[in-house]
């Protein structure tokens, strides 16, 4: 049996760019792993695959990126046997924190472990883009990463010393098509031309620098649209973070700290203002979590 961490993202910085004629929208982003995240087990069969879940549903077994990233591996590989997964969903579905995406990710890692060489790594990669785009860069070497075009293009930056993270989880959905609906209604409205950035190495390098480009496009549609998720942010902001922002179209925000102390009194502050949501202390990742048997 395998066992292997699917660790949950963020958003360090979000630019939605220009959008396509297929109607994909070109983005740049800066992508950060944390310890928190989904677990799968893992055992090789004969044949066919299986999936079963705890916490949260999941909707159809068939639909679940999981059973689809093991089905299309098998395949493609021409694999003589099956797999049996079991997937612990910690990650809240919908919240822009990335777990499905990990979630097939590490199934094709555990796969590439289950049957060694059936597909080599431009196979994966490859296979990985067609699940979805930020697959890829859960597969990429480094847990912090730049990406761009529609986030498949991933490039792996040194990873960061691990910052403490505050997750605010609220019960609201954000829809990823509405969000960007919003956007192109209020760039419609109000048209303003990207203006052309140029990233130094240096601003990579530290946290620092990181949050003098941190900053999420979806925030001017969503954070309106939806009260709740103002509140929380301007509360996130009040615990003197590093910095704080929406994670991809949301619904969940986060909080990056200098140290633990002060994460754990933002902890503390905002369970407080908000006793009714859910908050996640955690760490972003220095090393990808390697597979366990």
């Amino acid at each position: 049996m395998l066992k292997l961490c699917a660790p949950a993202k963020v958003n360090l910085r979000l630019r939605i760019l220009a959008r396509e004629a297929s109607g994909f929208h070109q983005l740049e982003t800066v992508f950060a792993s944390l310890e928190f995240g989904d677990v799968l087990t893992m055992t090789r069969t004969t044949a066919g695959v299986t999936l079963s879940t705890g916490g949260p549903p999941t909707g159809p077994v068939q639909e679940n990126l999981v059973h689809r990233a093991a089905v299309a591996f098998l395949e493609r590989a021409g694999a003589d046997g099956g797999v049996e997964i079991h997937l612990d969903k910690r990650i809240p579905i919908g919240g822009g924190l990335g777990g499905g995406s990990s979630d097939a990710a590490a199934a094709l890692r555990g796969l590439q472990s289950l049957y060694p060489g059936a597909l080599g790594p431009r196979e994966i990669v490859e296979l990985a883009g067609s699940l979805g785009s930020d697959v890829p860069f859960f597969l990429c070497s480094s847990p912090l990463a730049l990406a761009w075009g529609r986030g498949g293009r991933v490039l792996p930056l040194p990873p960061l010393p691990p910052a403490p993270v505050l997750l605010a989880l609220p019960p609201v959905e954000v829809a990823t098509p509405e969000a960007y609906r919003l956007l192109a209604a209020a760039r419609e409205q109000t048209p303003r031309p990207t203006p052309a950035r140029v990233h130094s190495w240096e601003a990579f390098s530290t946290w620092i620098g990181i949050s003098s480009m941190a900053g999420n496009d979806f925030e001017e549609v969503i954070l309106p649209a939806h009260p709740l998720l103002g509140s929380l942010r301007e509360a996130l902001e009040g615990t003197k973070p590093l910095f704080s922002l929406l994670s991809g179209s949301g619904a969940a925000l986060f909080a990056v700290y200098q140290g633990e102390r002060e994460a754990q009194a933002g902890r503390i502050r905002m369970e407080e203002q908000f006793p009714g949501i859910r908050f996640v202390l955690t760490r972003t990742l220095q090393a990808r979590p390697e597979p366990s048997r």
